[in-house]
């Protein structure tokens, strides 16, 4: 293992690479991060959008922020998002709800005018649930191996990110040192966002297949294009963060030497449309957490998504592991994305069938199938709506052969 560490670790210090802070629009010049990374979610926020309605009366503050990210170069956001779940059926609990207020932010300190900047990124939060369970907690309610919006939980205070990112060869490669969110750059794609996009975890990061360790864990990513169509990521992470006692892991990182490791290797049509034309290989192997009591395992997962004359976007994930303590040993997702650019407007739909992990739950479960289908409402560009609506098929740890859930998402941005 050590060995391997050694490896990755070389490898991470050979091929760095352009953290994914991209647009939901083709040609955007951003870099290659996922949609909750906090420079996407910046510029994503301050899009011009047509809506039904704008908050005109906050203009100053507006400008103000404008004003601050030219002069000095900071940029800041502030946002409230709220879920409520219904489901049919239950073993448990049948209804679900939580909010949290985030706070984020980037500032550019080094370079800011060279297109090799030096930033500084963070983003803290309060999580909290409304009734008798959040929605992370629902799907196991209802028998189903599987979370829906796993950040919309109960944590109350914590953090997520608190890091440097520098980029290099005028974006070409970069690097982030820190305390990262692993969802940020691994196995990302334009609709991984629960924020705004679906709501069962299956349809994001790692399909359900992948050991993901508790965000704001110290670690180190990597990335660059090795050609004008093909890059590589690199990355690894402490297994054992607190997102409540954040700066814990500089303790855990070194002193139990447990990590998260990731490489991906992916084909782009160009640099300009990394998020939308891009198919992708992940490999990615754990120690095991004590803090999350997951055993060592490993994995792969595929991903590849196309987007056709700028509106309809298709893709078709999946992957498999070996223990690593993840939900689903095998995973295969496919759907498909409608973007009204003007109104920002997005619809969404795919379906997924998943093995479950032996290593992780009872052998000889069933095999789940889940459908989902979402629309976000633009209101304004400041606040969106997402009314949601999923289908379980033999949810495994459920004598029910099916279920229904029901739910709908509400996101202000300032």
């Amino acid at each position: 293992m050590r060995r391997f560490t050694t490896l990755l670790l070389i490898i991470i210090l050979q091929v760095p690479f352009s953290l994914l802070a991209q647009n939901e629009e083709p040609n955007s010049e951003s870099g290659f991060g996922g949609p909750d990374n906090v420079e996407r979610m910046l510029e994503e926020d301050s899009k011009t959008k047509q809506s039904i309605f704008e908050l005109g009366f906050a203009q100053p503050y507006f400008n103000f922020k404008d004003s601050l990210k030219e002069n000095v170069g900071l940029s800041f956001g502030l946002d409230y998002s709220a879920a409520y779940f219904n489901a049919a059926n239950s073993l448990g609990e049948k209804n679900a709800s939580s909010g949290m207020v985030r706070f984020y932010g980037t500032w550019d300190l080094v370079g800011r005018k060279s297109g090799n900047s030096g930033a500084f990124i963070f983003k803290i939060e309060h999580r909290h649930k409304y009734g008798a369970i959040p929605p992370k907690s629902l799907g196991f309610e209802t028998g189903y191996v599987g979370l829906f919006l796993p950040p919309f939980s109960n944590d109350e205070f914590r953090m997520t990110n608190f890091y440097w990112r520098q980029r290099f060869a005028q974006g070409r490669f970069s690097m982030v040192i820190g305390l990262l969110d692993a969802t940020d750059y691994v196995d990302v794609y334009a609709l991984a966002s629960p924020w705004m996009h679906f709501t069962n975890f299956q349809f994001s990061t790692g399909s359900e297949t992948m050991f993901i360790p508790n965000d704001v864990n110290l670690g180190i990513a990597v990335a660059g294009y090795i050609t004008d169509n093909i890059y590589a990521i690199a990355g690894i992470n402490d297994t054992n963060s607190d997102p409540t006692k954040p700066f814990k892991s500089f303790e855990t990182f070194f002193n139990q030497s447990q990590y998260f490791k990731s490489v991906e290797v992916g084909w782009v049509s160009s640099r300009e449309r990394h998020y939308f034309d891009n198919i992708h290989l992940v490999y990615w192997h754990s120690d095991g957490s004590e803090f999350q009591a997951s055993p060592k395992g490993w994995g792969i997962n595929f991903s590849g998504t196309w987007f056709f004359q700028d509106k309809h976007m298709g893709f078709l994930r999946g992957g498999y592991a070996e223990d690593g303590g993840s939900l689903l040993q095998k995973s295969i997702t496919a759907g498909w994305g409608w973007y009204q650019s003007k109104k920002s407007n997005v619809m969404g739909a795919a379906i997924g069938w998943g093995e479950v992990n032996v290593s992780t739950w009872a052998p000889d479960l069933d095999d789940q199938v889940s459908i989902e289908v979402f629309y976000r409402i633009q209101l304004s560009s400041k606040f969106a709506v997402t009314p949601t609506l999923n289908y379980l098929m033999n949810p495994a740890l459920s004598e029910e052969t099916n279920n229904f859930i029901w739910g709908f998402r509400g996101r202000l941005s300032l």
